[in-house]
C-alpha cells in the first residue's frame, strides 16, 4: 500500500523523533534529524568510546567494524565497496577530488555554473590559481526544462573545446533542481570531459544508480536525508579510475591502491560512524529512498500547486517531475529583500525557511519539508504565501 498520503503513518513516523517546541520547520535542507533510537545510540556511543578510549578502536573497530560499515554503505549504493571512503562530509569529498584529479594541464578548462555550491566553485576557481587552468562560469536562464539544461552544456562543450573537467550539482542547494545528470554526463563523455558529482542532497530522497547515471567521481552527505549525525559523508571513485585521483597531498597510511587515501588521516568520529548500520536499517525500514522522496515530493507538490499561479509569487523550481524533489524555492516578485518576507513568515506565521541568493535569477526564499513535516504545516505554508501575496500587491 502506498503511504505518501497517509498522514497517520508519517504522523507514528514522526513519534520516532524528539521535536524542540518552537516554529515549523521548512528548512529541512540544512541536515536531517537523527531518529530517538540513533540519537540514544549515539549518545552510547559517544560515553562508550569515552570510557573505553583507544583500546576498542584499535582492537575491534579498525580491525572489522569499520570494515563492516563500509559494506554496508557500499550495499545501499550498489557499489563496489572498494569505491567508498568515508568522509566528514560532502563537502569534504568533493574538495579532494578537485585538488587531487590529476588529468589537467595548464590551458585546460573547467566549468562550473551559477548552481553550484559555494565550496564546489571556490574549489574550482583555485584549480586556476595552482593548475594553470580557466574556469568557465555558465549561468541557467530561468526558467529552465530538462532539454534546455542539456542544451546550455552541450553548447559549453562546443563552445570551450580544453574543457576537461565539469562539477556537476545533482540536487541544487538553492532551488532544489534536480539536474539531468545522466544526459550530461553522457554529453560530456563525448566530449572527453569527466564529471565531479555533488550528490549532498540526493542521497535519500532521490533512487540512482551511479554507474548508470555515468559517474565516476562523487561526494555525498549521510547526515541530510539518511539520517545519521553530523560529521558524515563519504567520496566514491570508480575504482577503474582511481589512478586519475591522486593520494591527498601525499597521504601514505593506506597504499595508493587504496581509494581512502584520497581523503585526510585523521581521528574520525566514531561514536557516529558506529551508528550507522542502525541508520542504514532504518532508512530500508522506511522504505528507502523511493518512500522518502515520494512523500518528500507530495508535500512540495500540496503547496506549490497552490501558490504557483499567484499574483506576485514566482515559482523557481519546474514542476517536471524529473527536475524538483524536496527544496523548492520561491521569491515575491515585487520584493527586492526576500529576507524581509522570511521574516515575516517566521514571525507572524511561525514558518522558519531560508533564504538563498547567487544564482542569475537572484534571492529566492526555500522552503525544504522534512519527514516530520505534516500536510497540516503545509496548508499553513499555502495561507501564509496566499495572504502576504495579496498585501504585496
Amino acid at each position: 500500500m502506498d503511504s505518501t498520503r497517509d498522514e497517520q503513518h508519517w504522523h507514528e513516523i514522526a513519534r520516532r523523533y524528539d521535536l524542540e517546541p518552537g516554529p515549523i520547520n521548512l528548512e529541512n535542507g540544512y541536515f536531517g534529524r537523527m531518529s530517538r533510537a540513533v540519537l540514544e545510540q549515539y549518545q552510547d556511543n559517544v560515553a562508550f568510546i569515552n570510557r573505553s578510549n583507544s583500546i576498542h578502536v584499535r582492537q575491534r573497530f579498525e580491525q572489522g567494524e569499520n570494515v563492516e560499515i563500509r559494506n554496508q554503505l557500499a550495499q545501499l549504493m550498489d557499489a563496489d565497496p572498494e569505491a567508498i571512503a568515508l568522509t566528514r562530509c560532502a563537502s569534504d569529498a568533493l574538495q579532494s577530488l578537485i585538488r587531487n584529479y590529476n588529468r589537467l594541464q595548464p590551458g585546460d578548462q573547467v566549468l562550473i555554473s551559477d548552481l553550484e555550491y559555494d565550496t564546489v566553485k571556490g574549489a574550482m576557481r583555485w584549480l586556476a590559481q595552482h593548475r594553470g587552468v580557466e574556469v568557465i562560469e555558465i549561468a541557467h536562464e530561468h526558467p529552465v526544462s530538462f532539454d534546455s539544461l542539456v542544451q546550455t552544456y552541450r553548447e559549453a562543450f562546443t563552445r570551450y573545446p580544453r574543457l576537461k573537467l565539469l562539477a556537476l550539482t545533482y540536487v541544487t542547494h538553492r532551488t532544489g533542481l534536480v539536474m539531468p545528470v545522466e544526459a550530461i554526463a553522457s554529453a560530456a563523455k563525448e566530449h572527453g570531459i569527466d564529471v565531479i558529482l555533488d550528490g549532498a542532497h540526493a542521497l535519500g530522497q532521490i533512487e540512482f544508480n551511479l554507474a548508470q547515471l555515468g559517474i565516476a567521481f562523487a561526494g555525498f552527505n549521510l547526515h541530510k536525508w539518511i539520517g545519521a549525525p553530523l560529521t558524515l559523508g563519504f567520496i566514491y571513485i570508480d575504482p577503474r579510475r582511481l589512478a586519475d585521483i591522486d593520494p591527498d597531498m601525499g597521504e601514505f597510511h593506506y597504499p595508493a591502491t587504496d581509494v581512502r587515501a584520497r581523503t585526510p588521516y585523521s581521528t574520525p568520529n566514531f561514536p557516529a560512524l558506529m551508528t550507522l548500520p542502525l541508520v542504514f536499517e532504518e532508512h530500508r525500514l522506511l522504505g528507502g529512498s523511493k518512500a522518502k522522496g515520494a512523500r518528500l515530493n507530495y508535500l512540495r507538490d500540496l503547496w506549490v500547486s497552490e501558490v504557483r499561479q499567484l499574483p506576485g509569487i514566482e515559482v523557481l523550481t519546474p514542476d517536471d517531475p524529473r527536475l524538483y524533489c524536496a527544496i523548492t524555492s520561491f521569491k515575491f516578485t515585487d520584493k527586492p529583500d526576500q529576507q524581509v518576507m522570511a521574516d515575516r513568515l517566521l514571525k507572524e506565521y511561525n514558518l522558519f525557511t531560508t533564504t538563498r541568493s547567487g544564482a542569475s535569477f537572484g534571492s529566492c526564499i526555500r522552503v525544504t519539508p522534512g519527514f516530520l513535516t505534516s500536510a497540516a504545516d503545509i496548508h499553513v505554508l499555502i495561507k501564509a504565501i496566499t495572504e502576504l501575496s495579496a498585501i504585496s500587491l
